[in-house]
């Protein structure tokens, strides 16, 4: 018997899927915060993230439509990415998540400091 494709009917499998690259909550909670230019956005980044992997990670994201990619015409060229509609929606879970990674960093912690 064929397993049950979730994707588009269960709104954890879904989730998921979208959010399946290392870097793309980091890449929307950065973005939650304003507008940015791809260098600036790199900058950002951990130490270990390549161009080619954000590159990568942007297009993804932009992709799933949890992203805009706004390109200006003119020299040099000038690409801004910022949240989407739907990737707007997004920062509610993500202002969770910061606070239990805050309680998780200081269970973590725990043996060490109270906190």
């Amino acid at each position: 018997m064929a397993k049950k494709e979730l994707f588009g009917l269960c709104p954890y499998v879904t989730s998921q899927k979208v959010l399946t690259g290392k870097w793309s909550l980091y890449i929307l909670y950065i973005l939650s915060q304003e507008t940015l230019r791809f260098n600036e956005l790199q900058r950002r980044m951990p130490e270990e993230m390549t161009h080619t992997t954000l590159s990568r990670q942007l297009k993804t994201l932009e992709e799933e439509g949890l992203i805009v990619r706004k390109e200006y015409a003119q020299i040099p060229p000038k690409v801004e990415y910022q949240l989407s509609e739907i990737g707007k929606k997004f920062k509610k879970v993500l202002d969770v998540l910061g606070e239990w990674g805050e309680e998780y960093i200081c269970y973590l912690n725990s043996q060490k400091t109270d906190c």
